[in-house]
């Protein structure tokens, strides 16, 4: 009975005993220890990142000598391993613990190891019968990124074999595998031979499409905007190609485009197109202002099931101080790289002393090669306009115009490199329901051009010429005026044009260029310089060249890069604000 009671009154003194120790800092509380690195500048970041007593901030010293020691076998281990996967395979390291509480890694990582030999091997199809025969094995072989002489690394080594085999499945390889894949390393020599084999199976050629998740919209609809042609060989870019163009159509909130990597279906594989329907219709209310034409609203609505056939509706009210538009446009399913649309408009605008209300009816077929986009429009329109201090007329015009456009940019909405070329000519006649026979020729051109880094050198112009016995009977829209933002700076928004009482109407001659240069101080943030020069009139010897010339801030917004300029006009000696959207057209 007395020893029972003894037993855990002992127990709970120790408890006390300890307890008082490590409140009042004794022998018994555990010791600290710091661990530092003393290694090479190529591998102190490897080794700091993820060594895990580099990583620690508090290390406690454990009390046992074979503790300590299997603390030390782990780190080195650890430092090895993350050694050789950078190609150091004959590392030393070792613990100086001479000072019990602050140890030093001392590692010394050797020679690194170099590719000495590199063998690629290809079996299947593509080294017995694919096309470019040996040629093409050799462009491969050639792409490969571990050469003889580089240093090894195991992430390179990976690195090199999934993009040899991603360049073999690139096309028409769709099933490639690797089928072997050794790296064989001589610590002794620091030397690597690296040994890979692919296995290309078949060639895969394209069968039909299979569209899931078609709900409302047409079953052709994914079809009309395919331009893959069954019994072609398969091309991974071609697909990838496809799937975005349907991506950034309003009819599909996400789009999968792939195919079944079977053998056996190479011959005519399905091409498997998974989407999901986006809500068709939407409403949207905008606001903005730009010094050309004032403050503006905006009132938009979409539909992109229009019937039920996938027509796209777009439709809007924009109102702005100068100018008012009424506009609704239908655009139809494309039929390979042609669409069709068709649409109304209503617009009202007071310009520089000219008011001008008019209505059309169009039709237009657009045609998308790559970068090059053409146009074939048909248009019905009726004018009004009312210069100030001149009589008021009116002309009913049939006209057609044709469009050609090239935009080789790096970016759309702010591009920094490459071009942009247009090119019209349309008119109408007499004899088809036009008030005057005219010809009417236009051209522009844009160069961005690198300099020092992020700075661009912008270079812009634009010609145009109307051939008519008069302007009188030709649309304002087939004439030409200029000044203000994106045109001649330093002048008001359409002032430089022919003079009919107190207005500016549109001239039959038009020439126009601009140089400037941008300096980008901070990725969102920029200044330009700029000279323009140019003029519109209604004959080459009324021409009078104005000249621009002023700076500007440029910040680059979500919808491209903003532009407020300060131009002084030389010609009529005043000082003007232009403010704006600086884009490629």
């Amino acid at each position: 009975m007395r020893s029972g009671v003894r037993h855990p009154l002992r127990r709970g003194l120790r408890f006390l005993a300890l307890a008082l120790a490590f409140a009042g800092g004794g022998a018994l509380a555990q010791e600290t220890l710091e661990v530092r690195l003393q290694a090479p500048d190529e591998v102190r970041p490897l080794l700091e990142r993820h060594v895990r007593l580099l990583r620690q901030e508090a290390l406690e010293l454990p009390e046992e000598q074979a503790d300590r020691s299997a603390m030390t076998r782990r780190a080195r281990r650890e430092v090895a391993g993350l050694l050789a996967t950078e190609g150091y395979f004959s590392p030393r390291v070792r613990f100086d613990r001479s000072d019990a509480r602050n140890w030093v890694l001392e590692v010394e990582p050797g020679p690194r190891t170099e590719i000495a030999q590199v063998e690629l091997q290809f079996v299947g199809e593509i080294a017995t019968s694919g096309p470019g025969g040996s040629e093409y094995l050799d462009l491969l072989r050639a792409g490969w990124s571990l050469p003889v002489g580089a240093p090894f690394s195991q992430g390179g080594w990976d690195g090199a074999k999934q993009a040899l085999l991603d360049a073999v499945a690139a096309r028409r390889y769709a099933a490639a595998r690797i089928v072997a894949s050794r790296a064989e390393i001589d610590p002794e020599s620091a030397r690597a031979t690296l040994r890979v084999r692919i296995d290309s199976g078949p060639s895969f050629y394209l069968g039909e499409l299979d569209v899931q998740g078609l709900e409302h919209l047409p079953t052709d609809l994914v079809e009309r905007y395919s331009r893959l042609k069954p019994g072609a060989p398969y091309d991974r870019e071609e697909l990838l190609a496809f799937q975005t163009g349907l991506q950034n159509t309003p009819h599909f909130g996400s789009v999968i485009v792939d195919i079944e990597r079977d053998p056996t279906l190479s011959a005519a594989v399905p091409v498997r197109v998974k989407v999901t329907e986006a809500l068709p219709r939407y409403a949207g209310v905008g606001a903005g202002y730009s010094t050309n034409t004032g403050a503006r609203v905006e009132f938009s609505y979409r539909d992109a099931n229009l019937r039920k056939r996938g027509w796209e509706l777009s439709s809007g009210l924009r109102i702005e101080e100068r100018r008012q538009a009424l506009f609704a446009d239908v655009f139809l399913p494309p039929r390979g790289r042609d669409r069709d649309s068709f649409g109304a408009l209503y617009e009202a605008s007071d310009l520089e002393g000219l008011k001008i209300d008019s209505q059309a009816l169009g039709a237009a077929r657009t045609t998308l090669r790559g970068d090059i986009e053409t146009q074939l429009a048909l248009r019905l329109q009726h004018e009004n306009i009312e210069p100030a201090g001149a009589p008021s007329r009116s002309t009913n015009t049939l006209s057609a115009n044709w469009t050609w456009k090239k935009r080789a940019v790096d970016n759309l909405l702010d591009p920094t490199r490459g071009y942009v070329l247009e090119f019209q000519v349309g008119g109408g006649s007499k004899t088809l329901f036009s008030d005057q026979d005219f010809l009417r020729f236009y051209s522009r051109v844009a160069r961005y051009q690198p300099v020092r880094g992020t700075d661009v050198f912008i270079l812009r112009g634009e010609a145009g010429v109307t051939l008519a016995d008069s302007r009188e009977g030709v649309p304002q829209d087939f004439l030409f005026r200029t000044g203000g933002a994106q045109s001649v700076r330093g002048y008001d928004y359409q002032s430089l044009g022919v003079k009919e009482g107190d207005a500016t109407v549109g001239g039959r001659y038009l020439a126009t260029a601009s140089a400037e240069y941008v300096r980008w101080f901070r990725p969102q943030w920029g200044a330009a310089v700029f000279v323009d020069a140019g003029d519109a009139a209604d004959t080459r010897a009324d021409y009078d060249l104005r000249v621009g010339y002023g700076v500007g801030a440029r910040w680059r917004s979500p919808a491209g890069p903003l532009a407020i300029d300060l131009a002084w006009g030389h010609q009529e000696r005043s000082l003007r604000l232009h403010f704006g959207v600086a884009v490629a057209f």
